[in-house]
């Protein structure tokens, strides 16, 4: 039953994960909404750059459409990068300062470092490994898969698989240590 309270709390600290990102994701679809509802903005940005295109029609609207597309590609840029700097401080938060996620608070796991004096320290590296894990390499992908290295997208995608499972899965071993265990030598119990 041990696997099972552990895959529980990630399950429960993955949620919290995923409703930050929900709200990110609200948050960038309204930010994009307003860039594009901004009418009298982009009648004076496209009225700009006609003027200085001398008259060239296509050269200005393409133009204005590549800074609106660049400016959706920031913004969704920026709720990956927020997405995964929240996920570690989250991470690195709760077990520097209780030894403990929500998730295995609420059953009743702990995260034990093998040398007390290194807590903060192998929490910020757990943090790391976690946040890696979980979401940086995902968001890595879907980066540049908005913009346009489909190829390279797919390949960091099975990277991210990779690392995921690297971190899940010796949780089912006899040892029951993740690759966040083993790297920042902790152990997890009640």
């Amino acid at each position: 039953m041990p696997k099972l309270r552990r895959a529980t709390a990630w399950f429960i600290d993955f949620a919290l994960v995923a409703a930050v990102a929900s709200a990110l994701a609200v948050l960038t679809f309204h930010r994009v909404s307003a860039l594009v509802a901004d009418v009298p903005g982009l009648a004076t940005r496209g009225g700009w750059d006609l003027l200085a295109s001398r008259g060239d029609v296509v050269s200005a609207s393409e133009r204005l459409g590549l800074s609106l597309w660049d400016e959706t590609v920031l913004y969704v840029e920026e709720a990956f990068g927020l997405l995964v700097l929240i996920t570690f401080a989250y991470q690195w938060a709760c077990l520097a300062l209780t030894g403990r996620t929500v998730g295995k608070g609420l059953l009743g796991l702990k995260v034990t470092p093998a040398a007390a004096d290194r807590a903060r320290r192998t929490a910020a590296l757990r943090a790391a490994v976690t946040t890696a894990a979980d979401v940086a390499v995902y968001a890595l992908a879907c980066v540049l898969l908005v913009e346009g290295e489909f190829v390279l997208s797919v390949l960091v995608w099975a990277v991210a698989v990779a690392v995921f499972l690297l971190n899940a899965l010796p949780v089912l071993l006899p040892g029951r240590r993740s690759l966040a265990d083993r790297l920042a030598r902790t152990t997890v119990a009640p």
